[in-house]
């Protein structure tokens, strides 16, 4: 059937990088169930089992040539996907076909293999993750000291700068990584736990020798750098892809965010994300220049977040040592929250590599609020002169309000501080208030905060995780 004439997915095609999409691949799949059986025949040789080195041998030597036209042969007589692979390697290993997969269940390949591709898709979030640290630790430290409007209630409040803005993005997307790196450093694989988790099979095998069960165990899961869960039904728990799922929801909380805060900057035109040179931001209006990959960071986001249900269904749903109604959710939930959240992560690489800042028109917009802004501080200016606070406070407000009327109603400039001047209970005159409006006198520790921040959890992240080029295999 041509291509143009299905469903194909735009994780694959429009969203998630090469690299992701290999660890979430056939060839990854079904040539790491291999490796895993060669790792039991190891393991059981090392053991006692008559396994021979030519049988490991053989197995080896076939361990990336999968033959996907004879394996879906095999699965449309058997129906079962497991020994439809068993019966291909054997084919092209008769020596060792009889040792195969000896004593395990189907979960050994499959379970195992979802834990290792758990770790291998984590270790890339982690990387691109630290990419996009890198870019705001950079934009922080160049904006530091260039004041903007913060807002609550998204109504002007005080100031903050540009910089000091980006260290709530980077911190909110460091707790992201903290929790995924938890998540990796508690994440076991099944083992050799066998068809209930009671290791009969194994134990069978070995005689009744629980020490060589357990040893096979071990060695297994040392040839992958993890230990083995102390416990399970047929599969490892349900509960570790909610958990890592619940972690990638908070990767696209996280960008959300930053997408949503940064589409209201381009609104205010303060600050834009990367706009082509022959990019095109409306076919009706040409001048448009629409915050699209931003957006596409927002609509991923809630792709994702949405997502992190479906394991946490599918854990509490699990009926006694296992039913199989995990399986096609899982084909489905896991493997897309994680190529979307590299999607997120590589477009918000390329926004965070490329953000233009307006700072003249941010300096024009904290100018208009200032006044407002400055009022305590021309009353403590007064004070000092000899006025009364309360006083001065109430004459305050009822100038704001006035002038604020003005500015809305009328359309007029921001008079407060003539006004303030033509009041004698004030008695400043207005170029000793405008000697107040300086706006870096109301950043507070903006600028220290910023460059703490950096230094004691941007900088460890980005050490620890960057690798030069992360994200660059994908066009945005």
């Amino acid at each position: 059937m041509d291509r143009h004439d299905r469903y194909v997915s735009p994780l694959s095609t429009r969203y998630a990088s090469d690299e992701m999409q290999y660890v979430f691949s056939d060839n990854n799949k079904f040539r790491t169930w291999r490796r895993l059986w060669i790792s039991l025949a190891k393991a059981e040789k090392t053991c006692g089992l008559n396994i021979t080195d030519e049988q490991i041998a053989q197995m080896e030597a076939h361990k990336d040539d999968v033959d996907y036209e004879k394996a879906a042969e095999w699965e449309k007589k058997v129906r079962h996907d497991v020994m439809a692979h068993i019966h291909t390697f054997g084919e092209q290993c008769p020596e060792a076909e009889p040792i195969i997969h000896l004593g395990a269940t189907s979960c050994y390949v499959g379970d195992n293999t979802d834990v290792i591709i758990l770790k291998q898709a984590s270790e890339i979030v982690l990387k691109k993750a630290a990419a996009v640290m890198k870019n705001l630790a950079e934009f922080a430290e160049k904006y530091k000291s260039l004041p903007c409007l913060a807002y609550t209630h998204l109504q002007p409040a005080q100031l903050t700068t540009v910089g000091k803005r980006a260290t709530l993005w980077m911190y909110e997307l460091a707790m992201d990584i903290q929790e995924l790196e938890h998540r990796v450093s508690e994440l076991k694989m099944l083992g050799s736990k066998g068809t209930t988790g009671t290791q009969a099979s194994f134990l069978e095998l070995f005689g009744g020798d629980e020490e060589k069960v357990k040893r096979v165990e071990d060695l297994i899961a040392a040839d992958y750098g993890m230990g083995v869960v102390p416990v399970s039904g047929q599969t490892y728990s349900r509960k570790v892809d909610a958990y890592f799922l619940s972690v990638l929801s908070g990767f696209a909380q996280s960008a959300y965010k930053f997408s949503n805060d940064i589409r209201l900057l381009q609104s205010f035109e303060e600050i834009e994300e990367p706009f082509g040179k022959n990019q095109v931001g409306s076919s009706a209006m040409p001048y448009k220049r629409n915050p699209m990959r931003c957006e596409r960071i927002s609509a991923l986001a809630r792709y994702v977040i949405t997502d992190s249900l479906n394991p946490a269904f599918t854990a509490g749903t699990q009926w006694f040592e296992r039913t199989l109604d995990d399986s096609a959710n899982r084909r489905i939930s896991t493997s897309e929250a994680f190529l979307a959240v590299d999607a997120i992560l590589n477009i918000y690489i390329n926004v965070t590599n490329g953000m233009v800042v307006y700072d003249k028109v941010i300096n024009r917009r904290v100018m208009e609020k200032l006044p407002f802004m400055a009022t305590e501080n021309i009353m403590m200016r007064a004070v000092e002169a000899g006025g009364d606070r309360q006083e001065l406070h109430e004459r305050l407000r009822v100038h704001s309000h006035a002038a604020a009327a003005q500015v809305k109603l009328e359309g007029k400039e921001n008079d407060l501080i003539k006004r303030i001047a033509a009041d004698e209970k004030f008695g400043l005159t207005e170029e000793e208030i405008n000697s107040l409006l300086l706006p870096e006198k109301y950043i507070g520790r903006s600028v220290h905060q910023t460059e703490e921040f950096i230094a004691s959890v941007a900088n460890p992240i980005i050490e620890k995780y960057f690798v030069d080029g992360a994200g660059s295999d994908l066009t945005v």
